[in-house]
């Protein structure tokens, strides 16, 4: 199965399927004497840990995170780094018992249509299971960008019909994302968000929503156009999260119905340097980076996996059948993106970093 390595000089490779023994991750291209613990990564999965909260699946996942090779004495060795998390908390009746119902939504057809023969349980390779590997990762890349004073830092801003009130501040989003379920940096919008999720789940339905990441402190000079521009390889990284239909930059999508002298972002001199006054672009013009933050948006669909009947096909007898979907399932699944966007927007950014010999090949301190 092709598809499943990522980047250029630093690279993803993402291994394992959601019913099988494990998830995992191996990363080539590191330098050597990056220090570096199984605590600097469980810190980042453990967000996306499922069986967290009263809107999460229950599945229950410990995901300790096994290094098995790479380090040694807590520094990288600049060799390959391998990184696995078991799946305990595997129930694959509920599946077997609709293996040949193709379920809405879901991969389960085109997966059969290309490959024939698949792991369907759980959704196998194409599970939100996988992201766990992504976000494995992300913590590798996230503390090679330390030493750039380079942050990045998502959250979310909608879910369903439920928006944040106001425009969060990096304090506000640094302070308050990580202490609800939602990952919202509005508490008064988070509450509301928690409410709607439970009324729609109620009803037998899911929900989806819209995440922002932004990363603060990005050098000036990232991207290579023409193909590969930075906002062009960010949006395919995000694009392959899971349940990812939409990503924008900066004014995005509502630049369409801008003038261009209110998109344009004006420059301005301050302290002798020439600076943006706004930040429309998000970060990023030419598919280069300007050094200002570098925002994106992404569109989160509502979960797949819900209890309401729905028409579909039982391929096995060739027939239309109704289906609706027994098992654990997130009724919501935008908060546990979060983290996985923070993750693969600093694997890109590290990516370019290590490209334009921004890291070192080997830290010596």
């Amino acid at each position: 199965m092709e598809g499943s390595s990522f980047g250029r000089c630093l690279r993803m490779t993402s291994w394992g399927e959601s019913h099988q023994k494990a998830v995992g991750v191996v990363l080539d291209g590191l330098p050597s004497g990056l220090q570096l613990t199984s605590e600097d990564i469980q810190r980042e999965v453990d967000l996306r840990r499922p069986g967290r909260s009263e809107i999460s699946t229950p599945r229950r996942e410990e995901d300790m995170v096994e290094i098995l090779s790479g380090i040694f004495k807590g520094k990288t060795t600049g060799s390959p780094l391998s990184m696995m998390v078991q799946n305990r908390d595997v129930d694959s009746a509920p599946y077997e018992k609709i293996r040949n119902i193709m379920r809405p939504g879901h991969a389960d057809y085109t997966y059969r249509l290309k490959y024939g023969f698949h792991d369907y349980r759980g959704g196998g390779r194409s599970s939100g299971r996988e992201t766990v590997s992504r976000v494995m990762a992300g913590a590798v890349a996230k503390k090679l960008l330390e030493h750039l004073n380079v942050k990045v830092i998502a959250h979310t801003t909608q879910i369903a019909d439920v928006s944040v009130e106001k425009t969060p501040s990096i304090r506000e989003i640094e302070e308050n994302s990580r202490s609800n379920p939602v990952r919202c940096a509005d508490p008064k919008s988070a509450d509301l968000m928690i409410k709607r999720i439970k009324e729609i789940a109620d009803g037998g339905d899911s929900s989806g929503g819209i995440v922002e990441v932004v990363a603060l402190g990005v050098p000036y000079g990232l991207g290579d156009p023409v193909y590969d521009k930075l906002d062009a390889v960010l949006a395919k990284a995000l694009f392959s999260i899971p349940a990812v239909k939409g990503v924008e930059f900066g004014a995005g999508f509502s630049s369409a119905d801008m003038r261009g002298s209110k998109m344009n972002d004006p420059y301005g001199l301050k302290d002798g340097r020439v600076v943006f006054e706004s930040n429309n672009c998000g970060g990023i013009l030419g598919g280069i980076s300007t050094g200002t933050p570098v925002v994106a948006r992404l569109a989160v669909k509502p979960t797949s996996s819900i209890s309401l009947k729905q028409k579909t096909v039982d391929v096995g007898r060739m027939e239309e059948v109704d289906l609706g979907i027994e098992g654990r399932h997130d009724p919501n699944i935008t908060p546990r993106v979060v983290p996985v966007a923070e993750a693969m927007m600093a694997f890109v950014l590290a990516d370019y970093c290590i490209a334009g010999g921004l890291i070192p090949e080997r830290f010596t301190k």
